[in-house]
């Protein structure tokens, strides 16, 4: 318990910056078009930036493990799979919907939620797999459920739909600055102090700035139409997912702060691509976006108890 209560106290002040971007936005003083600014600069500037000064020191870097890739992306597989099943036997959707309901329980806030809460509840030390994952996040659960959607309505996925996922991903400004970041570390050389001093006080915006963020976004959605199904789909993402994680880390025997990782980032709320591919497949949009909302709340309490029991577990406490 007292290690639920003093995660919990690390990340309450978070998800209260959560809140007030909620609350500044439903307030009105703020446009859209504020929070649209903020999200980018965030995306393409605060994040990268300090995501890119972490990755340019080998030092900073732990050994690469495969083994944290297998955890958390096996641990996704076994829940979209789970997903599909739940939400065909429970709610009769069909391949379509079935494929959108698993991504709701896989895919996480990993870069406005997941990175500060990482850095704020393990420390430093938990951004580097916490980066691994970020990297490979968008490419692998995008491909996933453009094959499951595709082979639902086609019987047959497209080569061109998945190199085109790749660059798109590679591009990224997120995804870009890890991948620089570790290329410049990788010539031994260091960041002038010139540089590497912007760098680390812009890294130092990204958390609060990040959180913000998700409040505003959360604003434009609310709880809409198909809460039932919603409501499922958040026990998948902030239940079933942390589990499936979890097992496989141990089942691995993955290191303690690796495990913890990887289980804070299954137990985060849902992200909100999920809701942009809802859109784009044209499926389930209210459901999704009761997802969102419903995940971001609960998470406040779920994720901090999943780590902290993670850690107590990992440790054979």
């Amino acid at each position: 318990m007292s290690g639920f209560l003093h995660h919990l106290d690390l990340a309450a002040p978070y998800f209260i910056l959560v809140l007030v971007g909620y609350a500044l936005s439903r307030s009105g003083r703020f446009k859209k078009s504020v929070s649209d600014a903020l999200a980018t600069f965030v995306f393409a500037v605060a994040i990268p930036s300090l995501l890119f000064r972490l990755m340019s020191d080998p030092a900073r870097l732990p050994p690469f493990d495969a083994k944290l890739l297998i955890a958390f992306f096996g641990g996704c597989l076994i829940t979209f799979v789970a997903g599909r099943v739940i939400s065909k036997s429970m709610f009769g959707l069909g391949g379509v919907g079935q494929s959108i309901f698993g991504l709701g329980g896989i895919f996480s806030n990993n870069v406005l939620l997941g990175i500060p809460l990482a850095k704020v509840i393990l420390g430093d030390a938990a951004l580097p797999p916490v980066a691994l994952v970020v990297v490979f996040n968008s490419l692998t659960l995008w491909t996933l459920v453009t094959v499951s959607v595709e082979w639902a309505r086609h019987g047959e996925f497209s080569v061109a739909g998945f190199v085109r996922t790749a660059r798109n991903v590679i591009t990224t400004p997120v995804v870009a600055a890890i991948l620089s970041g570790a290329a410049f570390g990788l010539t031994g050389w260091h960041l002038p102090g010139i540089i590497d001093e912007p760098l680390r006080l812009m890294g130092q915006a990204a958390a609060p700035l990040a959180l913000v963020v998700v409040g505003m976004g959360l604003s434009e959605y609310g709880i809409r139409s198909g809460f039932r199904i919603g409501a499922a789909m958040t026990v998948l993402k902030l239940l079933v997912q942390p589990l499936a994680v979890w097992g496989l880390a141990r089942l691995l025997g993955l290191p303690a702060m690796e495990t913890q990782a990887v289980v804070l980032l299954a137990s985060l709320a849902a992200g909100v691509n999920v809701y942009l591919m809802s859109k784009q497949f044209d499926t389930l949009q209210g459901p999704v976006a009761t997802c969102l909302v419903l995940s971001t709340a609960f998470s406040a309490v779920t994720t901090p108890l999943a780590v902290a029991l993670a850690g107590r577990v990992g440790s054979g406490g």
